[in-house]
């Protein structure tokens, strides 16, 4: 049976109905995503940790984010690898289905922005697929495209330090998905008013 036809009758949990109905009106909500995944394989790899922070009226709103460590134990074990990474953080860790559904509660129809934010979707767009959903739908802004927009360049992407360095962010040496999310924040409100984005 083809795959389109089988999609149409599909049966989807009632989390991603619910999501899908919030794309009815535009969102003036900005969500910034970072994720830290065990690779860079979408098809093998998993996503670790997941940090979001809210963008409304030019203000990074420290209380409406999002901060999930994911339980991969699947993943280590079958891969043969330790789990030293879920062992060190002192955060609650939610399995995979979810975590994943918790995040699309929390992000809604939002603008999504990340630094190449298309990596972190297409992470989060696999976990959805395991979960028997659809792919995101929310539209996805990446603050590198932006920044080389800006400054007409096209033969070279930047990473997230050399953009911090070039806009006055204060780069630690602590390195987390909320951290990175934070930082981006702030680089996607200096980009977005040079740009004139609204």
């Amino acid at each position: 049976m083809l795959d389109w036809l089988k999609n149409i009758n599909k049966e989807y949990p009632d989390f991603w109905k619910t999501y899908i109905s919030k794309f009815e009106k535009k969102s003036s909500r900005f969500v910034v995503v970072s994720t830290e995944t065990s690779g860079l394989n979408p098809d093998k790899d998993v996503i670790l940790s997941i940090g979001s922070f809210a963008i409304i009226d030019n203000s990074i709103v420290i209380g409406d984010n999002f901060e999930a460590v994911l339980l991969q134990y699947k993943f280590f074990h079958d891969n043969g690898l330790s789990n030293e990474f879920l062992v060190e953080s002192k955060m609650k860790k939610l399995g995979e289905p979810e975590a994943i559904k918790l995040f699309i509660e929390f992000i809604g129809n939002s603008v999504l922005v990340g630094h190449h934010v298309d990596f972190d979707v297409e992470m989060i767009n696999a976990a959805l697929e395991r979960l028997d959903c659809g792919r995101l739908k929310n539209e996805a802004l990446d603050i590198d495209v932006m920044h080389r927009k800006l400054h007409d360049i096209n033969d070279k992407q930047f990473s997230l330090e050399e953009l911090c360095v070039a806009y006055n962010i204060p780069v630690s040496d602590r390195n987390s998905a909320a951290e990175d999310a934070y930082k981006t924040a702030l680089l996607f409100l200096k980009l977005k008013s040079r740009l004139g984005i609204k």
